[in-house]
């Protein structure tokens, strides 16, 4: 009985939230990655590029990917709409607030990850081209 309960909980949660927002977050880092590789695009390229640097476009790649695939996910979800507000939970009392909670509490956590996980791929990737060298 219980969980029966529980998963009635969960589906009307799910039927009554949508506002999401947190691919916000990933598509300003990936607009700020992007100005920054061209603005920096002679720096990355050259050979005295940190390992760091020289991957920047691999960032850039995984950022835009992953807003696409959110905006994409969440315009099948019925979150975003094609028309003003565009985000449904800015046609509810309260919806900035939520949203703005979901981009801190999802959208920075999911950043931060990716962040991470390009920064062991591109220091991995250092290591391994110059193990390859000795």
């Amino acid at each position: 009985m219980k969980v029966k309960a529980v998963k009635e909980k969960m589906l009307t949660f799910a039927k009554t939230r949508k506002n999401m927002a947190c691919f916000i977050v990933p598509m300003v880092q990936a607009i700020a990655t992007s100005i920054y590789r061209k603005a920096a695009s002679k720096s990355i390229a050259s050979p005295e590029a940190s390992a760091l640097n020289r991957h920047i476009p691999a960032l850039e790649k995984m950022l835009w990917g992953g807003t696409i695939m959110l905006v994409v996910d969440h315009v099948i979800n019925g979150e975003l709409t094609w028309r003003f507000p565009f985000f449904t939970a800015l046609g509810q009392t309260g919806g900035f607030e939520t949203m703005l909670q979901e981009m801190l509490s999802v959208g920075v956590p999911m950043s931060l990850v990716l962040t991470g996980i390009w920064a062991i791929y591109a220091l991995t990737r250092k290591k391994a081209a110059t193990g390859a060298e000795a």
